[in-house]
């Protein structure tokens, strides 16, 4: 059982109003499986489209920095030639060979400088290269997967527009139908749609069996039921049994 039925709503009442919400709420869920996978496609669509912009993004970033690397070692490298230029001016002046050797170490260090520039310079040039090709292949799927969106947004859009005021009228016939429910047997049937598969919280019994989970219902269970004096759910399901239509039985 949900609740206890109050003094001021009769239980028959609260039932009636519980079969129109789901009468509403089914009609809905029949509009929204027309739809089918689009609403999620779309929405799987633009997310993967955002993954690829920040990646083209991210990979404009670091080729940013490398740039910035090889103008740093170029100028270095320029620097070392510079150095080079007046050590070798300075050994025309040496007084004696410690004088010599000394400056010969130092041209000899502003050369491997050069060298580790030039082959700093080469390994940002190749990381560029790479991530360039990342990039075009990246921009070839963003463009791919953006034509994609439009096609499935066109369809979602023509789907929505013919079931648009339709879905506007039952939503405000929703409105209305949970007015009259109490706030407790609204979340409790809330609750009960989002655990099933098919959207049924409220259902009737045919041919002796729950309409939800079509499981076996007692002949004394269905008297309870038809005497409207209590809300009683199914015992293997948890729907709520409003009523036993006795034209199926």
């Amino acid at each position: 059982m949900i609740s206890n039925p109050s003094t001021d709503t009769p239980v028959a009442s609260k039932l009636e109003a519980l079969l129109n919400l789901q009468r509403i709420d089914s009609q809905l869920d029949e509009i929204r499986r027309v739809r089918g996978d689009l609403p999620e496609e779309v929405r799987d669509l633009e997310d993967e489209i955002a993954g690829y912009e920040v990646r083209v993004s991210k990979f404009d970033e670091e080729i940013s920095g490398l740039n910035d690397q090889i103008k740093q070692r170029k100028q270095a490298a320029k620097d070392a030639e510079g150095l080079i230029k007046k050590y070798e001016e300075q050994q025309q002046n040496v007084r004696n060979n410690r004088e010599y050797e000394a400056i010969a170490k130092e041209i000899e260090l502003q050369k491997l400088e050069i060298q580790i520039s030039e082959k700093k310079i080469k390994e940002a040039q190749y990381q560029i290269d790479l991530k360039n090709t990342e990039i075009a292949g990246t921009k070839q799927r963003l463009e791919e997967r953006k034509k994609d969106l439009t096609n499935k947004k066109g369809e979602l859009e023509t789907i929505v527009a013919e079931s648009e005021t339709e879905e506007k009228t039952l939503m405000d016939e929703r409105g209305k139908a949970t007015q009259p429910i109490e706030d407790r047997l609204l979340m409790a049937y809330t609750r009960i749609r989002g655990n099933v598969r098919n959207g049924l919280a409220v259902v009737t019994v045919k041919r002796d069996a729950c309409g939800g989970c079509f499981n076996t219902v007692p002949p004394q269970r269905q008297a309870d039921i038809i005497s409207h004096k209590k809300i009683i759910v199914c015992e293997h399901c948890g729907r709520v049994l409003a009523d036993v239509d006795l034209k199926a039985a």
